[in-house]
């Protein structure tokens, strides 16, 4: 291995390398990125915003400091190897640094060509005078650029909760330590289980896609290609869509005639998961207790057994839940066990509200319209996105704090486009009561439709179906069946979970 012989390099070099290996370890989603950009370039550096996130305006925006690093990285690296000794880590670091931004483009068009390894090899060789580390560091290196697009292309915002989100799941994929990561804990991951809290519609299932999708996938630099695993990679598991029983054999399986309509053995989720695979269950604050015991003892073993079966099998992927439920107060209410949250919170993801980004940065709104009508009709959004825009703007109370978050917001989205308006829940302006009110003056609701239109009035006040629920005496999933049944019918179609 090479490292620097500090004494032969200039103050300038050692200064740039030094500020390089900092840069190519830190967290790229915090503050601190831009200090270390700032360092390395001095006065060619472009000023930039502080929140590195997707810029909605131009999609094709790119950070024009990288470019810059790269070239000077480029002249200066081969300037000193010749003022190298043995083993110095900052030298490393940025020849580390300058392979990744050498083969960046080359990692995000492979679409599964992985020939130009062999290139990269013999970089790494010429460098280092050997490429045993070299499948590795390749390895790694596709990990970063997928664990970047996955992050900066789907959570975007200019915000600074949307930032620190940002910054979060790149800690949950690669920790805080990325030279530690690097080193040992690449291959550990799969046993840390995640757990992403937030408010209802505020993209957890996103986080969770984003955390699952950029796993490590070890290279096989013989055959040129990643040991990706067949089957399923990422299985979502929706806690409160099932029943516990269907809950039980989607996880663990089940043996033929376990159950009336078990007809044949059935392979479950956990055992279909591969290495590299993930098992997300959303709203896990929905699960019965004895289901519980039974998830708590495969995150401490990793293993199971199949419903009505006595072998033993093995989870060999990483599980990932989620819940927009306070767990600490499911825990005192002996809803939820406490020995399983303490083995769930190593990890913890927090979602934020689209109010608390609004409230941080109100253009944050027009942006996530934007990137939704973009979404929506693609081509026409041009054309499209300032009637939607106008139609917020003029409509909705300055101030409207979107208690269905980005998920009402979507539905705003596309009520406009289709419709030409948008009907909230129990609208303080009277737009969402009217129907309602005057129907009830006049003695024409049916008891259900009464308890869906208060349920959703209440909801609108609390942003809870808990609270709601608390209120109301109702349990949670009654409550959310009861607000998804008010904006079925007041916007005259179904509900978009």
């Amino acid at each position: 291995m090479y490292t620097l012989c500090m004494s032969l390099l200039t103050e300038a070099e050692r200064r740039f390398l030094t500020s390089v290996s900092k840069l190519a370890y830190c967290n790229p989603f915090l503050e601190e990125r831009t200090d270390h950009e700032r360092a390395c370039l001095g006065s060619d550096y472009v000023p930039r915003q502080t929140v590195w996130s997707a810029s909605v305006a131009d999609p094709e925006a790119a950070n024009p400091n990288v470019a810059r690093l790269h070239a000077r990285l480029e002249r200066l690296v081969d300037k000193v190897r010749d003022r190298v000794d043995d083993d110095h880590a900052i030298y490393e670091d940025c020849v580390h640094h300058l392979l990744y931004l050498r083969y960046y483009p080359q990692f995000v068009a492979a679409r599964e060509n992985w020939t130009f390894y062999r290139t990269f090899a013999a970089d790494w060789e010429r460098f280092f005078e050997t490429a045993v580390e070299a499948p590795h560091f390749f390895a790694c290196f596709r990990q970063v650029q997928r664990a970047f697009h996955h992050i900066f292309d789907n959570i975007i915002g200019d915000s600074m909760p949307a930032a620190r989100l940002r910054a979060s799941v790149w800690q949950s994929i690669f920790t805080h330590d990325l030279r530690r990561y690097r080193r040992t804990l690449y291959s550990r991951m799969r046993d840390f289980p995640t757990l992403i809290t937030g408010p209802s519609g505020t993209g957890k299932e996103l986080v969770a896609r984003a955390i699952a999708g950029a796993r490590y996938v070890p290279f096989d630099s013989a055959r040129c290609r990643f040991a990706d695993p067949p089957g399923e990679t990422f299985i979502a598991i929706n806690i409160a869509a099932l029943s516990p029983a269907l809950i039980e054999s989607e996880l663990f399986g089940h043996r033929r005639g376990a159950f009336t309509g078990a007809i044949g053995d059935r392979k479950g989720w956990l055992e279909s998961s591969p290495a590299a695979g993930s098992v997300f269950l959303d709203e896990l604050g929905e699960m019965e207790l004895s289901l519980q015991v039974k998830l708590l003892r495969v995150i401490e073993t990793r293993k199971f057994s199949a419903v009505g079966d006595t072998a033993v099998r093995e989870f060999s992927g990483k599980l990932i839940a989620a819940t927009n439920r306070d767990l600490p107060t499911e825990i005192r209410a002996g809803r939820f066990r406490e020995d399983l949250y303490y083995r769930l919170c190593a990890d913890l993801v927090r979602t934020p509200s689209l109010r608390e980004q609004i409230e941080d940065s109100p253009e944050v709104l027009r942006d996530l319209i934007l990137f939704m009508v973009r979404r929506a009709v693609g081509d026409e959004a041009d054309r499209c996105y300032p009637e939607v825009e106008a139609w917020v703007r003029t409509h909705l109370p300055a101030g409207y704090d979107w208690p269905g978050n980005y998920r009402e917001l979507e539905q705003c989205v596309r009520n406009v486009i289709i419709r030409g308006s948008y009907r909230p829940i129990a609208d303080p302006e009277g737009t969402g009561e009217e129907p309602f009110l005057a129907k009830l003056r006049k003695g024409e609701l049916k008891s259900d439709e009464v308890i869906s239109y208060y349920a959703a009035l209440v909801y609108r006040k609390t942003g809870s179906y808990e609270e709601t629920g608390r209120r109301l005496g109702l349990d949670r999933r009654t409550v959310k069946a009861r607000v998804e049944a008010f904006l079925a019918t007041a916007t005259g179609q179904g509900t978009d979970g």
